[in-house]
């Protein structure tokens, strides 16, 4: 019993630390969802997608449990930022595709009271055009000063 249980707590730290997903040839690295307060409505996901592949990949759809989930991007228009739904990401084949705060993003909109918090998990479904679906969690982290979305 006493092997049985410091083998499962030996295991702990590396599967605390394995946040990586793979689908065929599509690495998905790191997805982190946004912390947020009481009042807010929404909270941002992020990740990167890398195609190790030879043919280019396209997500077309993250589902999660909330009203709505979109997949947006951020334009600069005279010094401001602004947001926009987009339809398909296309992550070219040996390319990286980084969602990042000021950029590609996953918004998570209806939270109602509900606030994401620090230590949280949100799971999701990554959904591509031809690769098919993959199960992830974003891991809810603190806001950063100067990314606040």
């Amino acid at each position: 019993m006493k092997t049985t249980i410091a083998l499962i707590l030996s295991l702990l730290p590396v599967a605390g630390f394995a946040h990586d997903y793979t689908l065929g040839d599509l690495k998905i690295a790191h997805p982190i969802a946004r912390e947020t307060t009481a009042t807010a409505m929404s909270s941002a996901g992020y990740l990167s997608i890398t195609n190790n592949g030879d043919t280019d990949a396209s997500l077309v759809e993250v589902r999660a449990d909330f009203p709505r989930v979109m997949i947006h991007d951020t334009k600069m228009e005279n010094d401001v930022a602004s947001m926009f739904h987009v339809d398909e990401i296309v992550i070219l084949a040996g390319e990286t595709v980084t969602f990042a705060p000021g950029g590609k993003h996953v918004m998570f909109m209806g939270l109602n009271g509900d606030p994401m918090e620090i230590g949280e998990q949100v799971p999701a479904t990554l959904v591509f055009k031809d690769a098919g679906e993959i199960d992830i969690m974003f891991n809810v982290e603190e806001i950063k000063a100067g990314h606040n979305h």
